[in-house]
């Protein structure tokens, strides 16, 4: 698995030695091509051979690949087609504002034609994709290639959404805000993981597109012959179940894919963060990340900020001004008055990209206050860090409810209609987490948690089990 220390990719043992070609295609977001080129990497460590397809900025964004990987994965560039209302050079979710997130689908539609020529020149054995290319399986078909759904969520986010009848129904089951927030009635048993209307009030955008997000997941997991879950069945058994039931065919974990320490940092930026790190006292310090594509107010960043300052604690705070952000009071990189000069000695603001597995792989950090985004969320627990839930958007706030449910997470209470919290809530569930007595059995969990998600063997073992379904389809074809 990635999580190892890399060693010469081979060729499967099983089955005849068989060899795979694998094509990739995932939706334009760091937080989907990340785990994508994971897996990437995970199969060609097996001696598989893979293509991943992505537009030519995101291309350049991934980590370089090892000399042992390197021959066996292909990293494809496709021009992102141009759309109106999309900003110049804008290839990611990360790149835009997200009321412009239905145009960058709609630029990403604009690839069916050539990802289609593309595959009917290559030919490989199986295609994973994600789910807003709904457009895919049919290409698959077309040429008779297997495809598989690969999900990047949790089982209980796959199956909360809801089953065929519902997420391919014409009617509006998600009419307003307000629905999200409670169990769904095909959830047989009893739930709190629901959304909060701050978590959902602006996610229901105009359709600009022509096929909203419901219907995207709807298709592709529909007509795909295999669904693959970023999870293990022993971390939501109930979940897994209730998606099997829905879906009527193979829902295949293929374990956590816990990244390596190592992957992805610039040995200046790390040089800087570690020397910082190395001055603090084990487990002290608590690392402060929100992603790629989390907005907070004015009011939420100074309120997070004043929150650090009055819990006392060390602080890694990783701050990036975001597209689309203004200097009205709407701007993430805009600070309370002093706030840096008054929390210099213990605290630091770092301002850009930083090399986040490296972090919290580092002895001095003891827990992370993130916005639940599930890579996150697995890059913590597979190194045993304690969570603050600061859930912002999409499927963060059902992943907070999930861990919170399991006791590995503690939320930042906050007003459940408009977001907001208070120095106060931030500063008390901080230290709370980190350093106080009460604290202690969520401590244990995170600890405890790490052998599920971060066992190598364990994960390797699911791992296996996906792989070979693979083969066996394709020998049971051949």
């Amino acid at each position: 698995m990635s999580n190892l220390k890399e060693v010469q990719a081979r060729p499967s043992m099983d089955n005849n030695n068989t060899v795979l070609h694998i094509t990739m295609l995932p939706w334009l977001a760091m937080g989907h091509l990340i785990p994508f080129l994971e897996l990437s990497k995970c199969l060609a460590l097996k001696g598989h051979r893979i293509t991943l397809i992505s537009t030519p900025r995101n291309i350049k964004r991934l980590s370089n690949l090892s000399p042992n990987l390197s021959p066996l994965i292909t990293l494809i560039e496709l021009p992102l087609p141009h759309v109106h209302g999309l900003p110049e050079n804008a290839e990611s979710s990360m790149d835009i504002h997200t009321n412009k997130s239905q145009h960058l689908k709609m630029a990403f539609d604009g690839l069916e034609a050539p990802i289609a020529a593309f595959l009917e020149r290559s030919t490989p054995d199986w295609i994973i994709y994600d789910y807003a290319s709904h457009w895919l399986p049919t290409i698959a078909t077309r040429l008779g290639v297997p495809c598989a759904f690969f999900g990047l969520f949790t089982a209980a986010f796959l199956a909360f959404i809801g089953p065929p009848s519902v997420v391919l129904s014409n009617e509006a089951t998600w009419s307003t805000a307000e629905d999200f927030t409670v169990a769904p009635s095909w959830v047989p048993f009893p739930s709190n993981i629901v959304f909060r209307l701050h978590e959902v009030k602006h996610a229901l955008p105009e359709n600009i597109s022509g096929f909203s997000d419901s219907y995207r997941f709807g298709i592709a997991l529909r007509d795909c012959e295999i669904v693959l879950v970023r999870s293990r069945v022993e971390f939501e058994p109930e979940w897994f179940k209730l998606l099997t039931e829905f879906w009527q065919k193979p829902v295949i974990p293929v374990g956590f894919l816990p990244p390596s320490v190592e992957d992805g940092a610039d040995e200046k930026d790390w040089a800087e963060v570690n020397a910082w790190l190395d001055k603090h006292r084990t487990k002290s310090v608590v690392y402060v990340a929100l992603g790629t594509e989390a907005k907070l107010s004015q009011d939420q960043v100074n309120e997070l900020a004043l929150g650090l300052e009055l819990s006392g604690l060390p602080f890694f705070w990783v701050l990036r001004e975001l597209p689309g952000s203004t200097k009205d009071g709407n701007d993430m990189g805009m600070l309370p008055d002093g706030f840096e000069d008054r929390t210099r000695d213990r605290g630091l603001v770092f301002k850009g990209w930083a090399p986040q597995v490296r972090i919290l792989g580092h002895s001095a950090i003891g827990g992370i206050l993130t916005h639940c985004g599930w890579n996150s969320v697995i890059e913590a627990l597979s190194l045993g860090r304690a969570l603050i839930l600061l859930p912002v958007m999409h499927d963060q706030g059902l992943n907070a409810r999930l861990l919170e449910e399991k006791k590995i997470g503690l939320e930042i209470p906050r007003d459940e209609r408009d977001g907001s919290f208070t120095r106060d809530s931030v500063a008390d569930t901080v230290r709370l987490v980190m350093v106080e007595k009460e604290g202690e059995p969520l401590r244990s969990k995170a600890k405890e948690a790490r052998v599920v998600l971060g066992n190598r063997d364990e994960n390797e073992h699911c791992f296996d089990g996906f792989v070979r379904f693979l083969m066996e389809h394709k020998r049971q074809q051949g």
